[in-house]
């Protein structure tokens, strides 16, 4: 394999793709998000880039394991139980898969993704 093959994210110019949680799940706000895949394994089990989301609340149910880098912004990150966890720029962290709760956005939020979604048997 080549040299070529490193997948360089501020060299990369992938195609952003604008979205919105499903209605049901919104909780509060209007979260507007963004995502721009810069590396998908040819498996598809594997994702990283970058995520922006908007002020907002909404449920999550994460059937994948996720890597998180918080650049800019703060969201809070709820379980099931209303226990939270403040995340802000630098925060470093994975959410296993089965978590299951809320994410807010309390001011625009940047982050780096790295997904890895285990093959159904």
């Amino acid at each position: 394999m080549h040299i070529e093959k490193i997948v360089d994210f501020a060299q990369t110019n992938s195609a952003t793709e604008h979205y919105r949680p499903a209605p049901e799940k919104v909780l509060k706000g209007d979260p507007a998000q963004s995502v721009r895949n810069h590396f998908g394994s040819p498996c598809g089990q594997f994702n990283a880039g970058i995520w922006e989301g908007a002020v907002g609340q909404w449920t999550v149910n994460y059937s994948e394991h996720e890597y998180c880098e918080i650049l800019a912004g703060v969201s809070v990150l709820r379980d099931q139980d209303g226990n939270a966890k403040t995340l802000r720029a630098g925060d470093r962290f994975v959410i296993p898969a089965g978590f299951s709760g809320t994410w807010e956005v309390l001011e625009a939020c940047r982050k780096v993704y790295v997904i890895f979604e285990q093959a159904q048997a």
